[in-house]
């Protein structure tokens, strides 16, 4: 295999197995099972980690508080109820039932609370696995989908190897695994409607490619029609290329935003920007094709296919969220639009209601500037300035297997400092790569960004927080990844001198072997600090390399 985003050639073997075995090793270890396999087992790996212990610490931490409580209320009544004061304690004895009958103003929608609900009905109520179980499950899902992404952007099953190792070892991504918080299952719908939509980019291209050989040198836009099958629609110009037909993963990507949007409104950035990168690809598909005016084709050709495609489904998709709140009577605003009569009283009435629910959370949100101990400055997520602790408890002699005069028990969001120390410079990677290259894997990784770190700058004077970082997590990832790629190099003699190029290409693939080597001992080192583990205070110290992470 090899492991440049470009080339897709294998090593040679040091030693060919006998003829008869080489069609069933190749069936067998082709890269397209090794694209599939690979980040699976590091997956299985990851999935261990995050596993591991689940339950402890067996309380609530941190916003737990809210969504393990309100998960569970999802699944027993299809909306969330109110709690009365100080229920955390009757609800960790197994005890739920002090819940109150009225209905709870919560503030994001409801899919991640259904999917933490679901994991507490399958293991029972009473077991704190329970309560992480989904958090757990679609963490380790996202390191195989990651790698797979990887894989198929690169044309490397090396660099999926890596995305998803990377993905594996990063503490916040392990600790966000850990912990029933919403921002988790936000990633992983994210991520999947990113990795649908290059999947859709590389097989249309592929399409076209195919096209363009069957009809020959110099064919013109018009003659792909004939050879791809799909005409150009009535009154668009034939020069403009034909239809790119149904694309599936398209629609499927719209599907995946909407379940983002299900579980926080901030999966709307996503959906504006991938919508947005799509037409940008089939502009250069339509130049591809050899149209003259490609921005005018895609604009007026594509632009409202993809808008069909992915903006009606997920707004679809995100009102099914809504289904508890809106086949029950007992949600909060629920009955609003019967007791308060208007120019809507000829729609159901769920409708105005759930429009009045909406209007009430917009309004908390953009009003949310109370002052906190951990609330941050998007500048700094990039390098983890200022992790959240999820949890901390001490310990005295005797308590908790501690042996000193103190020990700590901590969970702090913060990444690997490796990858993240690392984050900056694959960021300035992408943006030379696509400024320079106009590499399109540059150009859509830094979209990524965009939608998911940009958004936060424009709230300055709101109280946000580096956990909300997690969704930029497998995107950064993969950024580090194609850096990582360009630095393994493809092994050409073209890449330095002939004199120079073994060593230079040895050096230079021990440089990518160190940097995951040591984010591998990185995740070993603060393991403790990222599970809650009874450490000495001052091997905890020793783990807060910067002042900002206490």
């Amino acid at each position: 295999m090899t492991a440049t985003p470009t080339s897709r050639r294998r090593p040679a073997l040091s030693s060919a197995p006998a003829r008869s075995t080489v069609p069933a090793m190749r069936r067998y270890l082709s890269p397209t099972v090794l694209g599939w396999l690979v980040p699976a087992l590091i997956a299985a790996v990851g999935g261990m980690m995050r596993f591991f212990r689940l339950g402890h610490p067996n309380t609530l931490i941190f916003d737990e508080t809210y969504y393990v409580k309100e998960g569970w209320s999802l699944a027993n009544f299809g909306y969330e109820r109110e709690w009365p004061e100080e229920p955390n304690a009757s609800f960790e004895a197994g005890d739920p039932w002090v819940v109150l009958e009225s209905g709870d103003f919560v503030v994001h929608p409801p899919l991640g609370k259904w999917l933490i609900g679901w994991g507490i009905e399958l293991f029972g109520q009473d077991d704190s696995f329970s309560w992480r179980f989904a958090a757990a499950l679609i963490g380790t899902l996202s390191i195989f989908v990651v790698g797979v992404i990887a894989w198929r952007m690169f044309g490397s099953v090396w660099l999926g190897a890596i995305a998803s190792l990377l993905l594996a070892v990063d503490g916040e991504h392990l600790v966000h695994s850990r912990t029933s918080l919403l921002d988790i299952f936000l990633m992983f719908f994210v991520l999947v409607a990113f990795g649908l939509l290059v999947e859709d980019r590389i097989r249309t291209r592929r399409r076209i490619d195919r096209a363009l050989e069957a009809a020959g040198p110099g064919a013109p836009p018009s003659a792909l029609s004939r050879v791809m099958g799909a005409r150009a629609p009535w009154l668009m110009p034939s020069s403009w290329g034909p239809s790119l037909g149904m694309r599936p993963y398209r629609l499927a990507a719209g599907l995946a935003l909407g379940c983002a949007m299900g579980v926080k409104w901030s999966g709307l950035y996503a959906l504006a920007v991938f919508g947005l990168l799509t037409v940008a690809w089939d502009w250069g598909h339509r130049r591809r094709m050899g149209v003259r005016h490609p921005w005018r084709a895609a604009l007026l050709k594509d632009a409202f296919p993809a808008f069909m495609s992915m903006v009606p489904v997920a707004l679809v998709v995100y009102i099914t969220t809504w289904a508890g709140w809106i086949v029950t009577r007992g949600g909060y605003y629920r009955d609003w639009a019967e007791v308060n009569s208007g120019w809507w009283d000829v729609l159901p009435g769920w409708l105005p209601s759930l429009a009045k629910y909406h209007q009430a959370a917009y309004d908390f949100h953009v009003g949310l500037s109370s002052e906190h101990t951990y609330m941050s400055n998007p500048w700094g997520w990039i390098v983890q300035w200022r992790p959240t602790s999820f949890y901390y408890q001490t310990a005295g002699p005797g308590e908790h297997g501690c042996t000193v005069e103190q020990c700590s028990a901590a969970i702090t969001s913060v990444g690997n400092p490796v990858i993240w120390g690392l984050a900056p410079v694959a960021v300035l990677v992408l943006v030379f790569a696509w400024v320079m290259r106009r590499d399109w894997r540059a150009g859509a990784l830094l979209a990524t960004l965009v939608a998911t770190w940009g958004p936060w700058f424009t709230y300055q004077e709101r109280t946000i927080f580096t956990f909300y970082t997690i969704v930029m997590v497998p995107f950064t990832v993969l950024a580090l990844t194609y850096a990582l790629g360009l630095l393994w190099g493809r092994g050409s003699r073209r890449d330095t001198t002939a004199a120079e190029a073994p060593t230079a290409l040895r050096t230079r693939r021990l440089a990518v072997g160190l940097v995951l080597a040591l984010a591998v001992l990185a995740c070993a080192f603060f393991w403790p600090v990222w599970t809650g583990t009874y450490i000495p205070r001052e091997a905890w110290e020793l783990r807060m390399w910067n002042p900002t992470w206490v």
